[in-house]
């Protein structure tokens, strides 16, 4: 049976595969894709459901009838804005939830940023118009984000008495310190320049139209890293953020971790590509 078969099913978020890479789209374009309970669930379920189908996880390319494991995943949002936070509706019903309610609904927001920033594949952001609140942590939690000259991040929950706290350890993990405290306070929105200067995003260009070539251009260079160094280098920085132990304790890690890797399939195939003046088995043309 194809890996790829029978995806979830959804009505607020669209997803496409072809070969290696999967595209996520939030598609609410009327309400500017803000985030309900069903779209959260949703996004959840498509990042639970293609971690599973990665070559980061399966350890190899293809499945047992040759078609390909995913590599890349592209995220983006229909219309104007790629996402205005929370939806309002969601947002009055937190006000009278019970403190019981109110924990489960951060805990599903919990699940949804932790899913992406911690996804195997190697994420990319398409990002226009808006991203506030949670659409600000969707953005924090992607490996590259390119976005549209006229776009606005906000971590806006200060305005309304609250703080970005669900988001907050991807936000901070993006950004350092300072920059997380000063906007999480501030609660106003920052444009591309700011963005780009603080490492909210990586790239920026003039409009809609040219985002997908610089997607595009990202896509080709990903290729030709091994698909599962992507997602152990995303062990290796967790491990190095989280570090409590002595120096000469993390130089033995990074011995151990660098001894693993090259006895690895990927890292065998890797060197002796390299050696026989070859392409690695994991590009492709």
């Amino acid at each position: 049976m194809n890996a790829m078969e029978n995806p979830p099913q959804t009505e607020l978020v669209t997803m496409t595969i072809q070969g290696s890479g999967c595209h996520i789209k939030l598609d609410r374009e009327d309400k500017f894709n803000a985030l309900n309970v069903q779209m959260i669930t949703e996004l959840c379920t498509l990042f639970d459901w293609t971690a599973e189908r990665s070559v980061g996880t399966r350890g190899t390319l293809h499945d047992t009838n040759g078609e390909p494991f995913l590599r890349t995943l592209v995220l983006s949002g229909a219309g104007k804005h790629f996402c205005a936070g929370a939806d309002i509706n969601m947002m009055r019903d937190a006000g009278a939830n019970t403190a019981e309610e109110n924990r489960i609904d951060s805990e599903r927001l919990d699940r949804l940023f932790n899913g992406l920033w911690s996804h195997p594949c190697f994420t990319i952001g398409a990002i226009q118009g808006v991203a506030l609140g949670g659409g600000a942590g969707l953005v924090a939690c992607l490996d590259y984000v390119v976005a549209t000259s006229n776009v606005k991040l906000a971590l806006s929950e200060g305005k309304l008495g609250i703080l970005p706290a669900v988001i907050g350890p991807y936000v901070y993990r993006r950004l350092g310190s300072a920059c997380f405290r000063r906007l999480a306070m501030q609660a106003s929105r920052i444009g591309a320049e700011e963005a780009l200067r603080t490492g909210f995003i990586e790239a920026v260009v003039e409009g809609v139209d040219d985002l997908n070539p610089n997607v595009d251009r990202i896509l080709n260079e990903i290729q030709s890293t091994g698909p599962q160094a992507v997602t152990l280098a995303k062990e290796l920085t967790l491990n190095f953020d989280r570090w409590n132990g002595t120096d000469e304790e993390l130089r033995e890690y990074t011995l151990d971790f660098t001894s693993r890797m090259r006895g690895s399939a990927e890292g065998q195939e890797g060197l002796s590509s390299f050696l026989e003046k070859r392409e690695a088995n994991w590009k492709t043309e």
